[in-house]
């Protein structure tokens, strides 16, 4: 295995070529090694301003602020105000959703690894004000349950929602303080924000989104998602450097440098423990854990979490057996080529594992019966249509609805074949990668009811 400062050496030329080619116009990375963080930037915070990233300049890291609210989490576990097995209701007695069974059932686990089964891309707006997260927590009585709770794996947004509710009332106060006062104050972060009026305060990335494949990113049109949302991920944006001073307390068994205790060994493990198998694996792993995604990489432990918000987008990769942790952050362009290119490369110079090289689609696809797999699915934020082109192949459409139908066009349509089973991947690279989907749940007829792209979307009425 090689040595930090071999990094340090290649990191800022390695980083700036590989954004360049993948039309990123600011990134930050950051990689820990035997404690010690090493730091490069690249790019402009907005193609407007021309600003310079710098290493301490702010990104959002969307969706591993999910890893901060189960960390808040197992907290509470460890002063014994929580249990993971206890119904949501034992802490917040109102909490429903359109199926009161499953309202009864659900779990604070069920929420935390992803499976309690109800529609999760929950994106209203409800005020900037503290009570924000508890007025969307009250607002989700009409949503649908899409299949019982623990079943399976379907990505939740608004079940972090509700874990954030939880935090605060537990807390007794809003989850933006909960945050800083148990994990960003004790940590001694400086370069994070919990929302956009933090954020102004220091070198702020804005977000840049693409029309259509081939464009240029441009600057998007506002900066965050809804404050309703914050706990899984709308809100918060901080230095490389600071997300891996919070990966360093999972690394270090709970502990700061100081010594501190924040969380206890045993919750730190809990949460890398496996909870529940992804029907294929996906660039954050192929299962998750209690907040983690978990993966394998040449017979090594890899955790971690990806983010994207409104043109931003984020890495997390954690190998707790070499005590390495790498970050990556940009605002714009195609993340996940320069995700396996750098960090992949990070990992195999310091822990010595090679990343999983990703799904390619067969070279002469098998013919495949459409019937079980053509139709409509949707859910509040996106539809897909799946039709047939002849024998073995098939294609996919996307329109997006609600939240993000103006934020960026869809990819509007691309063929499919079979990887395996009822799985199936693009023929063309989407954005940088081929894109892998599963089909789940036939029907008496053999038609399939859910369509999974990391969350389960359900047929509709009109397929």
């Amino acid at each position: 295995m090689g040595r930090p400062e071999v990094i340090r050496g290649w990191l800022p030329d390695r980083l700036a070529a590989l954004a360049a080619d993948h039309q990123v116009p600011g990134a930050v990375v950051a990689v820990l090694s035997g404690g010690e963080i090493i730091e490069a930037a690249y790019g402009v915070l907005s193609r407007t301003t021309g600003v310079p990233v710098t290493t301490d300049s702010l990104f959002q890291v969307g969706s591993i602020t999910k890893i901060w609210t189960t960390s808040l989490i197992m907290q509470l576990v460890d002063e014994g105000r929580l249990d993971l097995d206890a119904p949501v209701r034992r802490y917040l007695p109102g909490f429903r959703v359109a199926d009161e069974p499953a309202s009864a059932r659900i779990t604070v686990r069920h929420l935390t690894c992803h499976t309690a089964g109800f529609e999760g891309d929950i994106f209203l707006d409800t005020g900037r004000g503290d009570d924000a997260v508890g007025r969307l927590v009250d607002r989700l009585a009409e949503v649908p349950q899409v299949f019982p709770p623990g079943e399976r794996h379907s990505y939740n947004n608004a079940g972090f929602v509700v874990l954030g509710r939880v935090v605060e009332v537990l807390r007794d106060k809003p989850y933006a303080a909960a945050l800083r006062d148990h994990l960003a104050g004790p940590l001694g972060l400086d370069h994070l924000a919990t929302d956009a009026h933090e954020a102004i305060l220091h070198r702020a990335a804005v977000g840049h989104v693409t029309r259509e494949q081939g464009a240029a990113p441009a600057p998007a049109p506002v900066w965050g998602l809804a404050a309703s949302n914050a706990p899984a991920g709308s809100l918060l944006s901080m230095s490389a450097a600071d997300l891996l001073r919070f990966a360093r307390l999972h690394l270090d068994q709970g502990k700061t440098p100081d010594g501190t205790r924040l969380l206890s060994a045993t919750s730190v493990a809990e949460m890398q423990r496996r909870q529940v198998d992804l029907p294929y694996p996906t660039t954050v792993g192929d299962a998750w854990g209690t907040g983690w995604a978990l993966g394998e990489w040449d017979g090594a432990a890899v955790v971690g979490h990806n983010g994207g918000t409104v043109g931003q987008a984020a890495v997390l990769r954690v190998v707790p057996a070499a005590g390495v942790a790498v970050a990556v952050l940009t605002n714009g362009g195609e993340l996940l080529p320069l995700y396996r290119a750098l960090v992949g490369e990070v990992l195999r110079e310091l822990a010595g594992i090679r990343m999983p090289p990703p799904p390619e689609p067969p070279a002469e696809p098998r013919p495949v019966d459409p019937h079980p797999y053509t139709g409509g699915y949707q859910n509040r934020v996106v539809r897909y249509d799946v039709g047939a082109d002849g024998p073995g192949r098939l294609w996919l459409s996307t329109t997006r609805r609600g939240a993000f139908a103006e934020l960026g066009a869809p990819v509007e349509r691309f063929d499919i074949v079979r990887l395996a089973g009822d799985t199936f991947i693009s023929v063309e690279p989407q954005y940088g990668e081929h894109v892998t989907l599963a089909f789940a749940d036939p029907d008496p007829a053999g038609r399939c009811r859910l369509l999974y792209l990391s969350r389960a979307v359900p047929r509709t009425g009109d397929a």
